[in-house]
């Protein structure tokens, strides 16, 4: 069974603007095109699953995200979940909190805006909920070339995770398109930090030009993008590169034979781990030098999530046996899925960063030796190898799951 719906998420006020530090807390000033949640409910094995793809820069704060989850359990008895932002720099500041000194007073409005965006979400999943029905289903990947790059290593040859995945899921009684789960790997910064309008970057325009071509809800869950720009050549600006995206997706799409399945079944696995902190932040100098390059309270909230170390969440849900979906909480560097992916030697394997939480990057090991933006304890404040432990984990639940391991 499959259902979707989408929602706006705009915000309706202006506030601090996510992704670049040189805003500081420079507050929105319009919207270039609306932000939408996006959203696909499948029921598989007497088992639900919500997958929900923001136009944001992460997924919601800790905070939130605990209340859409439990609001979903309640209103639509879903119990598994992978929330995740697109990671666009043109989205609103998800980390304030409603206590002095971390928000409430000076940022009333972004405080707002997260009970407007809960309900959004929520909503979305509930009508994708209740539109539930039989569904076919189909997967596919194909590596596209010249559409990102690494932004990272100076080493030759630089990893670039080219894979395209596609999750095709269609009316099973007409075959007419319920949703098209989209998985691409690649920043969402090709607007200028000075501007100040909410966009969902590349990723609106692709996800407008699949549902116009082809049909049904675009899903959009970025991969790991810590170390991958986009590369837009000579496709103009990024509504030009999204729409060039879009026509990848509905041509590999198109080649997809949906069909029904005759024993769906489900497995979901989560946990959150700990890892020690590269970042001293209850060092006042480190977190003055955060103050400057952000703002004192975006800081405060940020040392509140790592006063027990950095504890990035990771989880991992099994569909009909052969197809992996795995969500971790941070930027990880594309090595992560092509290995992992390599690893599995398994029917389908989506990966999905920025998800169930937000705790930066996570480099390889050898990214981390190399250093660099992305790789160094500034914003990186996982313990070396957290990435590589992360993944092994998945590797073994996917193994567990299938029967392969005790």
């Amino acid at each position: 069974m499959a259902g979707a719906a989408k929602r706006d998420i705009t915000p309706h006020e202006p506030v601090p603007m996510w992704g670049y530090g040189e805003r500081h807390a420079q507050l929105s000033n319009g919207t270039l095109d609306p932000l939408q949640a996006s959203v696909v409910v499948i029921q598989a094995g007497g088992r639900k699953l919500a997958i929900v793809g923001l136009d944001l820069g992460r997924s919601p704060s800790e905070r939130s995200l605990q209340s859409i989850r439990d609001r979903i359990k309640s209103e639509a008895g879903i119990e598994h979940s992978f929330i995740a932002g697109s990671h666009t720099h043109h989205g609103p500041v998800l980390e304030l909190s409603d206590e002095k000194g971390k928000g409430k007073g000076r940022f009333d409005a972004a405080i707002r805006y997260y009970q407007q965006l809960e309900d959004a979400i929520v909503a979305a999943v509930v009508e994708a909920d209740k539109s539930l029905v039989p569904a076919k289903l189909a997967t596919g990947a194909k590596d596209i070339d010249g559409f990102n790059r690494n932004r990272h290593t100076k080493l030759l040859p630089p990893p670039v995770d080219r894979s395209l995945t596609v999750l095709r899921l269609d009316v099973a009684a007409t075959g007419k398109p319920i949703a098209v789960l989209v998985n691409f790997t690649g920043h969402p910064t090709s607007i200028s930090a000075k501007t100040l309008e909410f966009s969902a970057d590349y990723v609106g325009a692709m996800k407008t030009t699949v549902e116009k071509e082809f049909g049904g809800t675009a899903i959009f869950m970025q991969g790991a993008s810590g170390d991958l720009s986009i590369n837009k050549g000579t496709r103009g600006d990024h509504v030009e590169f999204g729409q060039a995206l879009g026509r990848e997706v509905v041509k590999l799409a198109l080649t997809l034979q949906p069909v029904l399945v005759d024993k769906p079944s489900l497995e979901v696995k989560e946990e959150r781990f700990q890892f020690e902190s590269r970042t001293d932040l209850s060092n006042p100098m480190v977190r003055l030098a955060y103050s400057v390059a952000f703002f004192p309270e975006l800081v405060a909230n940020f040392i509140e999530e790592y006063a027990d170390g950095v504890r990035p969440r990771l989880t991992v849900a099994l569909l009909n046996g052969d197809i992996a979906l795995v969500g971790v909480s941070g930027e990880f560097f594309c090595q992560h899925a092509i290995r992992l992916r390599e690893r599995t030697r398994n029917g389908q394997l989506f990966f999905f960063g920025y998800c169930n939480g937000y705790h930066q990057y996570f480099p390889t090991i050898e990214g981390a030796a190399e250093g660099g933006y992305g790789a160094d304890n500034q914003v990186a404040p996982a313990a070396v190898g957290a990435g590589e432990q992360l993944m092994n984990t998945a590797l073994i639940w996917l193994f567990q799951m299938q029967g392969k391991l005790k």
